[in-house]
């Protein structure tokens, strides 16, 4: 190698390492993937409180207009059956987005805090392993609000916690729920949330475009959760992947656009 072709080999080594580190942080990076098709509830799976795996009990999931509705129509009593419906593959990092609103509809027998709130479950163990009389997944959730008319603030977007902890502002902290920044929203009007969760270390709750949450370090602890195998609470474990699930505990709910895009 001659004195000129060095010269030439040093002068393009920022230009190399500049390409490869935007590869790195590009190249790996997955497009928007729906996960609602509008259509039927194909690649998701239902666990209701009493009820075995996949028992969708009186079509509580259904789609009706291009949305999943949560619906209560078939319900003689709530009987405290809890239920989730989970999409068929777990997720690690990720931007998850959808919108929802609320219906009129609430089954007197289910408890009172459940009046406009619903939510979404993340980072949760899989449906196959809640057993039959478990009421919550453990799981971290996104809960999902709106006003009771009383002229009270009640924030969306807030985080609970069945079964888990979380790390906000700087230590665990031992709330069941942590409010959000969010204003108000209206029972009937359709909201836009969005989720950013980076395995075990940043999570990020967004409404309408604006931030109203961030908590780090997602682990199994804390309480909530019931009749759950024991093998499966192990606290202290990071939790750094999990199943997402739309939560149905009474209340009438719509959702739509329901979108991932995994992240590096």
């Amino acid at each position: 190698m001659n004195f000129k072709t060095i010269l030439l080999a040093v002068a393009l080594l920022p230009v190399i390492s500049c390409s490869s580190s935007f590869h790195q942080k590009t190249g790996g990076q997955k497009e928007w993937q729906t996960l609602f098709n509008g259509k039927d509830l194909k690649d998701w799976t239902v666990k209701i409180h009493h009820h075995e795996v996949g028992d969708n009990y009186a079509q509580t999931f259904r789609v009706k207009d291009g949305v999943l509705q949560v619906n209560y129509d078939d319900y003689k009593t709530f009987d405290n059956r809890y239920g989730h419906l989970f999409y068929k593959k777990p997720f690690s990092s990720f931007h998850l987005k959808w919108e929802y609103r609320f219906t009129d509809q609430w089954l007197q027998d289910a408890p009172s805090y459940t009046v406009k709130n619903s939510g979404i479950m993340f980072h949760s163990q899989s449906p196959e392993s809640i057993l039959k009389e478990q009421d919550w997944p453990i799981s971290v959730e996104f809960q999902l609000l709106a006003g009771l008319g009383d002229g009270k603030p009640r924030p969306t977007g807030n985080m609970c916690s069945p079964g888990t902890d979380v790390v906000y502002e700087g230590k665990i902290d031992p709330r069941h729920c942590i409010n959000s920044s969010s204003k108000t929203f209206e029972w009937n009007q359709w909201v836009k949330a969005e989720l950013i969760v980076l395995g075990d270390s940043l999570v990020k709750h967004v409404i309408n475009g604006d931030t109203v949450l961030q908590y780090t370090q997602p682990q199994i602890g804390g309480g909530v959760a019931n009749n759950y195998d024991p093998a499966i609470k192990q606290d202290g474990k990071p939790l750094t992947q999990g199943y997402i699930g739309l939560q149905s505990e009474g209340q009438g709910i719509e959702f739509k656009d329901i979108k991932i895009k995994e992240l590096n």
